[in-house]
């Protein structure tokens, strides 16, 4: 094999690593690297197209605006902060729930000068995190009725838990309440309907378990950013 310099032996480290993104940003958080699977997220080809960019060039403001909190969070106080559960653009450009890992890059001077991290898949990182265990059957029941209104007792019924203290094995290991992660879910598969059918969205809000459209705006704004019909909109005109 011929020698390659230090960059190009980390693109083939990183590459190699199936299902994981891996970033490196500056201390002022815009992308200085990224390895193929990253690129491939956010639907770019070359790493050229996002050198030099921050999140809120890539990413919805909402989605942005969290990264950049855990960013600063990890310069100011130059530690690590691991096993991030948080919404992240999947290959077919649709949110999904990603496990984000983050750490300081430290300079000559013990000074932070940036940001690394991996990024993947919650289903598959999920394995990785032993108290995940202790609330999988809540998680998968959850999964298969977040489409109807739910309750937060019928869900610590399946893991022999009060309300109480699946609340509180949620925040700890997934650090979001079960209600939190059933409108997560829900919000979710809206975006996925949004875009790939022609449903109206009152039906698509009362169908994912919404008590009616309103309700279903105001969460979907919370988590996206913005309301279903300019998402639904944007989406369209890209398409176009």
């Amino acid at each position: 094999m011929e020698q390659m310099d230090a960059v190009g032996a980390m693109h083939l480290l990183f590459d190699s690593l199936a299902g994981v993104s891996f970033f490196a940003k500056t201390k002022q958080f815009e992308l200085i690297f990224a390895n193929h699977s990253f690129l491939e997220r956010i639907g770019m080809q070359q790493e050229m197209d996002i050198v030099g960019k921050t999140d809120f060039e890539l990413f919805p403001k909402a989605m942005a605006d969290n990264f950049r909190k855990d960013d600063t969070w990890v310069v100011d106080h130059g530690k690590p902060k691991l096993q991030i559960i948080e919404l992240f653009i999947h290959s077919d450009g649709l949110p999904d729930w990603y496990m984000t890992n983050k750490l300081p890059i430290f300079g000559r001077n013990k000074e932070v000068i940036g940001i690394m991290g991996t990024t993947q898949s919650y289903q598959s990182g999920k394995k990785f995190v032993r108290p995940y265990m202790q609330i999988e059957p809540a998680v998968e029941y959850i999964q298969a009725h977040f489409r109807r209104k739910v309750t937060i007792d019928e869900v610590a019924r399946t893991v022999s838990l009060s309300a109480r203290q699946l609340d509180r094995k949620f925040q700890e290991t997934i650090k979001m309440s079960p209600r939190d992660f059933i409108m997560k879910l829900r919000v979710r598969a809206a975006c996925q309907a949004l875009t790939q059918s022609n449903d109206k969205i009152m039906d698509i809000a009362l169908n994912l378990g919404f008590y009616d459209q309103s309700s279903f705006t105001l969460h979907f704004r919370k988590q996206m950013g913005t309301t279903p019909l300019k998402y639904r909109k944007h989406h369209q005109a890209a398409a176009d």
